[in-house]
């Protein structure tokens, strides 16, 4: 009997997979390159207090997403139970996911020997390169052709070239 419980969470699993929106990989990504340019501008950020602005970011958007889709959307077409927010919570879970590779850059940039700024920029890098994988990534689970990722992929490059000229405009 645990074997037949175990092969419908696993197939539970595929379909969300399946179905998955990139949405939030996306969008959080961008986010994410928000806070490092925005933070540079607020002065010199220590790599701990730069990680955990990332982070909290992430936590505090994803925790608004929620709220919006639980108390803007679907209080509109269904009474919300249990099931509705924990599915909620985990479809606009890669708005926090999107944090994670730029903070890890932050925090891993002293083993590169880089100094404050050398870190915004690799946890830069490290935002934009996760918002063209996300993007690409929907584009490809949504069936899209080589074209339309490629285009998708150069729309994605231009907001992140947008963001970079911002920093370089911020003088930092």
């Amino acid at each position: 009997m645990p074997e037949k419980f175990r092969a419908q969470a696993r197939a539970r699993r595929a379909e969300r997979r399946a179905h998955a929106d990139y949405t939030g990989g996306v969008y959080g990504s961008l986010l994410a390159a928000s806070v490092v340019v925005g933070a540079g501008t607020l002065g010199v950020f220590p790599r701990l207090e730069l990680a955990l602005l990332l982070l909290a970011t992430g936590v505090v958007f994803w925790l608004a997403h929620v709220h919006a889709q639980l108390f803007g959307a679907r209080m509109a077409q269904r009474s919300l139970d249990r099931g509705t927010v924990l599915y909620v919570c985990r479809e606009e879970w890669p708005i926090v996911e999107a944090a994670v590779p730029p903070t890890v850059a932050v925090l891993a940039s002293p083993l590169l020997g880089l100094d404050v700024q050398g870190a915004a920029w690799l946890a830069l890098t490290a935002a934009l390169t996760g918002q063209m994988g996300w993007a690409t990534a929907a584009a490809r689970r949504a069936g899209a052709s080589w074209r339309q990722v490629a285009l998708t992929d150069a729309v994605n490059l231009v907001i992140g070239l947008l963001i970079v000229a911002l920093k370089l405009a911020l003088k930092h």
